[in-house]
């Protein structure tokens, strides 16, 4: 068995592993539509959307390593990333319009989802709602930009690493094996935070003002997902001038965090968790919803980035 096959053998099985328990969700609630023709609130598992989809299109991308390595000679991939991203839009789009969540009332999946992406869901139904509580107004599509976004940074951090080892085993060449690493580390790092937020949702109670536990835990996800999406734009752009290889994803990490802040705005009307008080730090500046520690998470975000590609083309170019 050549090295290649077994890394392929090795990486389908790890996603196999890790895909299961969305797997089994999605699987859980078909089963639901088909016998009840909704899903009981009770039975609701936690954040199918969008993790189901992703687990899918991640699935099928590592499904067809062998095939696509075999006939895709350039561009694979993008070429892949593109098929996983319309799987996974599909998936999500059936699954967000035809399934519908059962309680008091029955509403649609994403109509649900939204609700808890603000507040942690075994808090849901205790909480004592009043209208300066709820941030969320009324329903919005544009919330999606605020998960979206963190399913295509997944999507794609993904399988550039793991199609980028499987090329460095095919070809023999090894230059990117140090930026691979980085990048596959940053990936398992956010991905870990994203799935520790869906049970916890940071532990966010509901209200604007968050605890420190979580506006600590909300800062580092920022700041790692700048810098997933930094690392990501990095393995394109190794041993180039330094104003390509580390200007452009630092700049490319603190843009993400800046978008992910926007579509903090959307979930939340217009508004933004204030991570702490009693300081100018956590304050809104006039005219912005941002505050300076906002601010100061999204430079980090870049910061961050710009230390860690240099260090990657430093230690590359020494080679």
């Amino acid at each position: 068995m050549s090295k290649f096959i077994k890394y392929w053998l090795f990486t389908l099985i790890s996603t196999l592993l890790v895909s299961a328990y969305p797997i089994y969700m999605g699987i859980s609630v078909i089963h639901d539509m088909i016998v009840y023709g909704s899903v009981p609130q009770e039975n609701f598992p936690k954040y199918i959307i969008p993790y189901t989809p992703i687990a899918i299109a991640v699935l099928l991308s590592v499904l067809i390593i062998p095939v696509a390595t075999k006939f895709i000679k350039k561009f694979i991939t993008l070429i892949v990333s593109v098929i996983s991203l319309i799987v996974f839009f599909v998936a999500e789009f059936l699954f967000e319009s035809q399934v519908f969540v059962s309680g008091k009332i029955i509403s649609t999946l994403e109509s649900w989802q939204m609700a808890a992406c603000y507040i942690n869901p075994e808090w849901f139904e205790t909480r004592t709602w009043t209208a300066v509580d709820i941030l969320i107004g009324e329903y919005s599509p544009a919330f999606k930009l605020h998960f979206y976004m963190i399913s295509v940074v997944l999507i794609l951090s993904i399988i550039n690493c793991i199609y980028g080892f499987a090329k460095m085993i095919r070809d023999g060449k090894k230059e990117k094996c140090k930026v691979l690493t980085v990048q596959s580390v940053c990936t398992i790092v956010f991905l870990g935070l994203c799935i520790f937020a869906c049970f916890t949702a940071f532990f966010r109670g509901g209200d604007i003002l968050v605890s420190p536990l979580s506006a600590l835990l909300m800062g580092l996800f920022f700041i790692i997902l700048g810098v997933t999406v930094g690392t990501y734009i990095s393995t394109f752009l190794l041993n180039k001038k330094a104003f390509v290889s580390i200007v452009i994803p630092s700049v490319c990490a603190s843009l993400t965090t800046l978008a992910m802040y926007i579509g903090e705005t959307f979930l939340l009307s217009g508004h933004l968790y204030l991570l702490g008080e009693g300081s100018f730090l956590f304050n809104p500046l006039p005219y912005i919803v941002l505050a300076p520690i906002d601010i100061i998470i999204i430079i980090a975000s870049g910061l961050v980035t710009a230390l860690i590609c240099a260090l990657i083309n430093k230690k590359e170019k020494s080679l």
